[in-house]
């Protein structure tokens, strides 16, 4: 079994036994972030529910959610994708 260990690197914290990267939102340039909360809300599983929630609203509320600490960007190194997950 192998041993789960972070190595901070500056604000970035690799998570050695999973090739994951925790990306600060802060870090990121107001297009890149753009991007990568674009890309995430327009993928295929992504449900609002019912109601019809437009892609600005759907990028507001995943900004918001950045903002408050409740998610954030990862990067996965095996398949080269950004994600964004709930904290806890």
């Amino acid at each position: 079994m192998r041993a789960l260990y972070t190595i901070p690197l500056s604000e970035i914290v690799v998570v050695a036994n999973l090739g994951q990267l925790n990306i600060p939102w802060q870090e990121l340039s107001k297009d890149a972030l753009d991007g990568v909360i674009q890309e995430f809300v327009t993928r295929e599983g992504t449900e609002y529910g019912a109601l019809e929630v437009s892609m600005a609203d759907k990028c507001h509320q995943v900004r918001q959610q950045l903002e408050r600490g409740e998610a954030l960007i990862t990067f996965d190194e095996s398949t080269q994708s950004c994600s964004i997950v709930p904290v806890g």
